[in-house]
């Protein structure tokens, strides 16, 4: 054969003609995968191993998937989300999945529709979000669900992937997660039926780690840009997320892309995961790409609405906290509050905003009435885009400078309630439990003073599940600022014009101290 002259030839060269060896494997490899080229799709290397298996038909693709077997399902919100894969499982009728994703997707699309038709028992997710379905499903009983945070999730599929069986981790220590006891599955009374189980802790160099195990999978049904024929894959920006490692942690990887393109295409250093992972490909078509919350920025109007009073509180908030921005730091911000904060930031220092879903220098759309989580955004000049590992190796590594969230509860000691009132709201923990657990962080919380009908929010402890333990440095309010000692409690260092110390003591739940150097809370 044409291959076989090929090899001969290579084998008769000297070594040292290097340049003409690797000009000679290229056309015998190209020449081999366009002479044995199966009606099937199939194609094989030289190597004489099975590359991935190409389908047209995406049913055809996940047709074996069978009642009960566990899925990783790549996407972040709705970004990257299998969309071909989901409608054909919608088709087979499988029951009974444990499906392991970020989110599940919204009520009428990606894996929300799964949820509709009672295909999934089990979602092992960091985040209900939005999702109406997910939520009644699960508070009343319906589905179980293992709330994981979102770093903790991401790592879990790395290290099943890469046969790591358990790592610690600091996130999680002190919590729910931690503790055991979570609930996983509801009985229709309300009570709990399945709780999570107490995680493993050790010690190391003086700080606590809890045990969490690796997560693999029967099938991952990922969502990619463009393949080669050869299996190999890229994607395109934040569509990387949880796809990558999910590639890599399942038995049997089915991908959908956009484009197939000839072996070559790619410059080998661009190729984000190799066809080792990758077991089948399909090309799927009228992608509908949902965005949850469109937003652009809006041309000023000559005469702007009145503000209400719950807009002044929220602005007030949003213009102290971007007193907190410094320059050349790396920061990442929460939804609501925190991203409006960064509309302020002052033009003579530059801040680079990370983003848990793989994004570092972004910007969010000017926006003074809605939060920013799950809308659309800008890049800057020199950002860049990265899986959901890689963006929680960065946050849990210490490499971000400052972390600003919301909360609904904080106490004296800086420990951190924002994520669930059980048997009532459960939104999932996302980043924030990895954020507030890394070492060397500053944590910001930026919150109204109290909650509706004046009930205390910072308090001598919380009453509602820990995000995390004595990790907020910092509590912005509309009437004062405190500093937090892990030790000592809160230092009231700030105060809203008009308001005085006794004024703060009588809308707070618990002791402070005043600063000698009290002053006026400052404004951007």
């Amino acid at each position: 054969t044409l291959l076989d002259l090929h090899l001969w030839l290579l084998d008769g060269l000297n070594l040292h003609s290097l340049l003409l060896k690797d000009l000679l494997s290229r056309i015998a490899y190209l020449s081999f995968i366009q002479l044995n080229e199966l009606p099937c799709g199939c194609y094989f290397s030289t190597s004489s191993q099975r590359s991935s298996d190409f389908y047209t038909d995406p049913t055809e693709a996940v047709k074996d998937i069978p009642d009960g077997a566990t899925i990783l399902v790549g996407g972040f919100g709705l970004c990257g989300i299998p969309e071909n894969l989901i409608n054909s499982l919608l088709k087979t009728g499988v029951k009974g999945l444990t499906a392991v994703s970020n989110n599940a997707g919204v009520d009428n699309f990606g894996l929300g529709l799964l949820l509709q038709t009672k295909q999934i028992k089990r979602m092992i997710s960091s985040y209900v979000g939005e999702n109406v379905e997910f939520e009644r499903q699960y508070l009343s009983g319906e589905l179980e669900v293992e709330l994981t945070p979102q770093g903790t999730l991401a790592e879990r599929i790395r290290a099943g992937g890469a046969g790591i069986p358990a790592f610690f981790t600091a996130t999680g220590y002190g919590t729910l997660i931690q503790e055991g006891g979570s609930p996983i599955k509801y009985n229709k009374d309300g009570s709990i039926a399945i709780a999570s189980e107490k995680r493993q802790v050790q010690e190391f160099n003086g700080r606590q780690y809890i045990m969490e195990k690796a997560i693999t999978g029967d099938f991952a049904l990922i969502k990619a840009w463009k393949a080669d024929r050869a299996g190999n894959i890229v994607f395109r920006k934040t569509a990387r997320n949880f796809n990558q490692p999910m590639c890599k942690a399942a038995k049997t990887t089915i991908v959908e892309v956009e484009e197939v393109v000839d072996v070559g295409t790619f410059a080998a250093e661009d190729i984000h995961i190799p066809s080792i992972y990758v077991q089948r490909v399909f090309q799927g078509d009228s992608y509908e790409k949902r965005i949850e919350k469109r937003t652009v920025k809006k041309v000023q109007e000559q005469q702007p609405k009145p503000k209400k009073d719950s807009d002044i509180v929220r602005e007030r908030i949003i213009r102290r906290a971007a007193l907190e921005f410094e320059d050349g730091m790396y920061a990442n911000l929460g939804i609501g509050i925190p991203m409006l904060a960064s509309n302020f930031i002052k033009p003579d220092i530059t801040v680079h905003l990370q983003s848990e879903n793989g994004i570092l220098g972004l910007i969010p759309i000017l926006w003074s009435e809605l939060c920013v989580g799950k809308e659309t955004v800008t890049v800057l000049p020199g950002a860049a885009y990265f899986s959901s590992d890689e963006s929680f190796a960065m946050i849990r590594g210490g490499h971000i400078n400052l972390t600003m969230l919301g909360a609904m509860q904080v106490s004296k000691y800086g420990d951190l309630a924002n994520w669930m009132i059980p048997g009532k709201m459960v939104k999932g923990m996302g980043g924030a439990m990895d954020l507030v657990a890394s070492a060397g962080t500053k944590v910001v919380v930026t919150m109204e003073h109290s909650a509706k009908g004046g009930k205390h929010k910072i308090l001598d402890k919380c009453s509602l599940p820990l995000t995390g333990k004595q990790c907020v440095d910092r509590i912005i309010t509309e009437k004062a600022v405190f500093d937090v000692d892990k030790t000592k409690g809160l230092t009231l260092i700030e105060v809203w014009e008009g308001l005085t110390p006794d004024d703060i003591k009588a809308c707070t739940g618990t002791h402070f101290e005043v600063s000698p150097k009290l002053r006026p809370m400052q404004q951007i």
